[in-house]
C-alpha cells in the first residue's frame, strides 16, 4: 500500500481519537466547550444538562472512542503489513464500522440528534474510500 493510503488510514484513526478527546473533555466543566459546540451543531431537541451522569457518560464515551482509535490504528497497520492475507482484518474492521454506524445513527435519530448521522456518514465514507482505492482488498497474485 502506498504511503498516501497509509497516511489516509492514519488520519482516519486520528480523527476518531480526536473526537474521543472532545468527548472526554466534556467530563469536566473547565474543558467542556468543544463538546458543547458539537451538541449545539447537531441541534438536539433541548439544551443539554451537564449534570454528573452526562459528564460520566461523556468521559466513558471519550475513553472508549480513544481506545477504539488506538486499536484501529494497530489493526489497520497489521492488515496493511499482511497485504492480501490481511483481508480478515479488513472484514473485522468493516463489521465493527457497520455495527457502530447502525447503532449510533439510529440512536442519534431516536434521541433528536439526527444531524449526527452526517459526520457518521463522513467517517464511514473516508474509511470506504481508503478501503476501495488503496488496493487493500486486492487478491494475492
Amino acid at each position: 500500500m502506498s504511503g498516501f493510503w497509509r497516511a489516509w488510514f492514519f488520519i482516519w484513526c486520528l480523527s476518531i481519537g480526536l473526537f474521543g478527546v472532545v468527548l472526554a473533555l466534556g467530563a469536566l466543566p473547565a474543558t467542556d466547550a468543544p463538546v458543547r459546540l458539537v451538541l449545539a451543531l447537531t441541534h438536539g431537541p433541548t439544551e443539554p444538562l451537564f449534570d454528573p451522569p452526562l459528564r460520566f457518560s461523556l468521559g466513558v464515551m471519550g475513553g472508549v472512542s480513544i481506545g477504539w482509535a488506538v486499536m484501529l490504528h494497530f489493526v489497520v497497520q497489521e492488515a496493511i503489513r499482511q497485504g492480501a492475507a490481511g483481508r480478515p482484518l479488513w472484514n473485522a474492521i468493516s463489521a465493527g464500522m457497520i455495527t457502530w454506524f447502525v447503532i449510533d445513527s439510529a440512536l442519534s435519530c431516536a434521541t433528536g440528534y439526527g444531524l449526527n448521522v452526517i459526520p457518521n456518514i463522513g467517517l464511514v465514507g473516508i474509511y470506504l474510500v481508503g478501503l476501495m482505492r488503496s488496493g487493500a482488498l486486492k487478491a494475492a497474485d
